[in-house]
């Protein structure tokens, strides 16, 4: 036995030598994270040699390291010597983290010098030391297993770590400076695997990123994969499992969402239990360098004037009574709100003399380049930004988009038609700019009846009108769901009055449409024409009713003697959510890996980890028109 425990050193000897690998033994408090950074090598290189090591991680356990496939260029390395401490006394709400930043040292070595912050917490009123250090930097040449490599067209982060078999995390651990959307060209870091190891990229399939605590299940209501399906596209799963970070193969025309339309709204109020002062940011364009405060009668005007500052100071009213109701419920919040000016300048000054890395979350900008600024600078210190009046243009990993994306709305309207489960006609009517809609309408109502707008016969262009002889011998006795895709008012009071002259007797028609645009509010549409059509149609918020509300719309009115507007109940709505799923997990993130939808007073929020960045709100209502109000339709 000793021979053959002889041989086997022997030989492995000889292939460490042969292949230019160290040994390294594992020192008490080091992780496969500090051993890579030390080897300047990837985890992945370290587990490709050491596959015991993810289950067996222990001290004194000898690992292979890979040393010297290729030569980086020389780097600058710190080396520090301690020279002193520094006495402080604590104050209040100061933290480690903080105190780390403010003194330029780690929490380690805090904790070091220290050693009682080991066991207790940190306390007002405790004297501490804090280490100084003198810092040496030279110049060291390292070997190691990272190479350089050119993005591909149409290769993003996910296709990147996919092809090296690497985890988002650890690509962006490897390029600290990485744009968060590549392009074509861009050098990136990579593990210096052999080409032939490489996982190809193929058009036809996509890449997703697994979640913490998603498993099987999960995936199977988000992309419609089965475990087989999935193991079969990826074989690596066999052997390692799900792990949170890993870039997994999906074909193309996997959708991925939350697959749960008809999930149980969830009470957060009853699962509160974290109760430390939640530190929000509100940063919106109050533009109060303009308004007279001195002149009560012109700041008045104004507000009564201005629809943009109209729009922010009601959601700034629904923000500050979601904190009042929040603190009823033991949640503590330190507020802070910036005027962004809707200046570009003005957010740029904002984020360089504050710092927000310790917020557990930035309400706005508005603006979208404002917005893009702010969650693009935050993202590093995975601060969450919240997108609560626009829809951004980038989706950033730390951005929560609170406004569901159109496709969702025109999906979740199409669903809502399938599952009548009446035998339903449906008819289709749209100009000549809805054509494309029309035809997905076809596809997905293949005995649908299309009619068109009719041209000029002078310049051909889109005249905007239907004869009714169109729609001679189209409605039978029954049901029939009319689609209208317009955004032309004429259009949609004009084909609106035809169909409501059609209801007669046995005929029932229904009206939906897709988009709910400025066509079907126009001063010539008549609602009762759309509540005699029962007029249905997508949206992001429902109506609140005022005979049943209280709490919020009771407080408003008794407050400010009018009901709250739309944007008022959204300021309240978006914020009471944050700061109840910030109570009730350790922070957004977390609050929002597995997948539940809460609901408020007009708004509701089932946030979803999009296939390439952050969260995006996939709630929807469908409502429609009833003896002239708007109610959620069942």
């Amino acid at each position: 036995m000793k021979k053959l425990i002889t041989v086997i050193v022997i030989i492995l000897g000889l292939n460490l030598s042969a292949q230019n690998y160290i040994e390294h033994k594992i020192k008490e408090g080091e992780t496969i994270e500090s051993i890579s950074k030390k080897y300047l090598v990837t985890p992945y290189d370290i587990y490709a040699l050491n596959p015991d090591a993810k289950t067996k991680f222990q001290t004194n356990t000898v690992l292979i390291i890979p040393n010297s496939k290729i030569k980086n260029e020389p780097i600058n390395e710190e080396s520090k010597e301690l020279i002193g401490y520094k006495t402080h006394k604590v104050k209040r709400k100061e933290t480690l983290y903080g105190l780390s930043k403010k003194y330029g040292v780690s929490e380690d070595d805090i904790k070091k010098a220290n050693r009682f912050l080991y066991s207790e917490n940190l306390k007002k009123g405790d004297k501490i030391r804090i280490p100084r250090y003198k810092t040496f930097v030279s110049k060291v040449s390292l070997k190691n297993t990272v190479k350089k490599y050119k993005v591909q067209p149409k290769e993003g982060k996910w296709r990147v770590a996919y092809k090296f078999g690497i985890t988002v995390e650890e690509l962006e651990a490897l390029n600290p400076n990485m744009k968060p959307i590549l392009q074509p060209g861009d050098e990136l870091n990579v593990p210096n695997i052999e080409d032939n190891d490489e996982k190809p990229i193929e058009a036809e399939y996509d890449y997703y990123e697994v979640l913490p605590k998603e498993g099987f299940y999960r995936l199977k209501i988000k992309t419609g994969l089965t475990q087989e399906e999935l193991e079969n596209l990826n074989p690596e799963l066999k052997e390692s499992g799900l792990k949170a970070g890993m870039v997994l193969k999906i074909p193309a025309t996997a959708e991925v969402t939350s697959g749960l339309t008809d999930v149980e709204t969830t009470k957060l109020a009853s699962k509160i239990k974290n109760y430390e002062v939640k530190k929000i940011a509100l940063m919106l364009p109050y533009r109060l360098h303009r308004i007279d405060v001195d002149s009560v009668e012109e700041a008045k005007e104004q507000i009564k004037n201005n629809k943009l500052l109209s729009t922010i100071l009601d959601f700034h009213v629904g923000v500050r009574m979601a904190l009042d109701s929040a603190k009823q419920l033991g949640i503590s919040t330190d507020l802070k709100v910036f005027d962004t000016e809707y200046q570009p300048s003005t957010v740029s000054k904002i984020l360089s003399e504050n710092d927000f890395s310790d917020y557990d979350a930035v309400i706005g900008p508005l603006q979208e380049k404002n917005f893009d600024r702010v969650a693009n600078s935050l993202r590093s210190d995975r601060v969450p930004v919240i997108a609560a009046l626009n829809k951004p243009k980038e989706v950033y990993a730390n951005v929560f988009q609170t406004i569901p994306e159109d496709k969702l709305l025109q999906k979740a309207m199409v669903d809502f038609i399938k599952a009548d489960s009446l035998k339903s006609k449906v008819v289709v009517i749209a100009d000549q700019s809805h054509k494309a809609v029309s035809e997905m309408l076809k596809r997905e109502f293949p005995t649908a009846t299309q009619i068109y707008s009719q041209k000029s016969k002078k310049t051909g262009k889109d005249a905007h009108f239907i004869y009714p002889v169109q729609l001679e011998n189209v409605f039978k006795p029954g049901k029939t769901i009319v689609f209208l895709e317009t955004n032309n008012g004429a259009f949609a009071s004009s084909v609106i009055s035809m169909l409501n002259a059609l209801v007669v007797d046995k005929t029932e028609i229904v009206l939906v449409t897709l988009d709910r645009n400025k066509a079907f509010e126009g001063k010539d549409i008549d609602n009762n024409n759309l509540s005699n059509l029962k007029f249905h149609y997508p949206s992001i918020r429902k109506e609140f009713d005022e005979s049943k509300s209280k709490g919020f719309v009771s407080a408003y009115k008794e407050k400010f003697g009018v009901s709250p507007s739309k944007y008022a109940a959204r300021g309240f709505d978006v914020t009471l959510d944050i700061l109840l799923r910030l109570a009730t997990d350790d922070n957004l993130y977390e609050a929002s890996n597995e997948v539940f939808e809460t609901e408020y007073i007009e708004n509701k929020f089932r946030y979803t980890k999009s296939l390439y960045g952050g969260y995006a709100n996939e709630a929807v209502y469908i409502v429609k028109y009833d003896n002239l109000r708007i109610i959620e339709a069942n």
